[in-house]
């Protein structure tokens, strides 16, 4: 596993083979996000998608919990004067479907509050750990959900169980978040990471490119519509079958022995 220097420190990233972990570490304030940790995710996930040897992400957190939410007191004022803004070269958290074109897992335990749960839903597979608890609790503090669970929440749970919980702020727990469809996986603390990371890398060692076109096809039917999803599917695949990495699944096949993709 190789290290690599964090920004503020409020994330760590290692490198496993070809799966990048992003860990969310300010475990001292649960996890609750202040401009340096959004910062640093920004930048890790930026650093994700430019690096080509990268395939999978996995974003874990440190200590008992995934997040408490945004650290309100210390964003407000930013927020409030524009000051606060993500750099060029890093990527919005809460958009990562329109800016990351390769998987990514969100891991989740403990507290999963407000921008937690947003943050998760903009995940291609999340698994949380059985003693998660959600809640969005925005609108007791006077404001809406604002990166994404007004849309996807509804999309994923259906109408009536979106709105009994962005609009009382009451809790819910893993299992009740497997049943609206919200995560495809509980399993027990002590296993959260390890299996986040036996995902990843299986995901890691399929065909890149396959992989990015299976995401690009899935996520167009999600946000446009399943015709123009199927008729760029077709774009990708003609363009696919010239590639090495079909020669080499093929011959691996074959030769009845695991395939060795390189992304070409």
């Amino acid at each position: 596993m190789k290290e690599v220097n964090a920004g503020a420190g409020r994330v760590t990233r290692e490198i496993k083979d070809h799966v990048f972990l992003i860990g969310l570490d300010r475990a001292g304030k649960r996890n609750a996000f202040d401009s340096h940790m959004m910062l640093d995710l920004s930048l890790a996930l930026g650093e994700y998608e430019r690096n080509d040897d990268l395939r999978c992400a996995v974003i874990f957190a440190e200590g008992e919990h995934f997040t408490s939410g945004l650290d309100l007191m210390e964003l407000t004022p930013k927020l409030m004067s524009g000051s606060f803004q993500y750099p060029e070269e890093g990527i919005d958290p809460w958009a990562t479907t329109s800016r990351v074109t390769k998987p990514l897992i969100v891991a989740v335990q403990g507290m999963c509050w407000t921008a937690g749960i947003e943050l998760m839903l903009t995940a291609d597979i999340a698994l949380a750990a059985n003693d998660t608890r959600y809640a969005h609790v925005e609108v007791l503090r006077g404001i809406p959900p604002s990166a994404g669970s007004t849309v996807r929440f509804p999309k994923a749970a259906g109408w009536s169980d979106a709105m009994k919980y962005m609009l009382t702020g009451e809790e819910f727990n893993a299992e009740e978040a497997l049943n609206m469809k919200l995560i495809s996986e509980v399993v027990a603390p002590e296993a959260l990471r390890e299996r986040a990371i036996e995902l990843a890398e299986k995901i890691a060692k399929a065909a890149p490119l396959a992989i990015k076109a299976t995401l690009a096809s899935a996520r167009q039917a999600a946000s446009d519509n399943e015709e123009t999803a199927l008729a760029s599917l077709n774009d990708h695949l003609f363009g696919l079958l010239k590639s090495k990495d079909v020669q080499e699944g093929v011959m691996a096949m074959m030769q009845k022995r695991e395939p060795v993709f390189k992304g070409c």
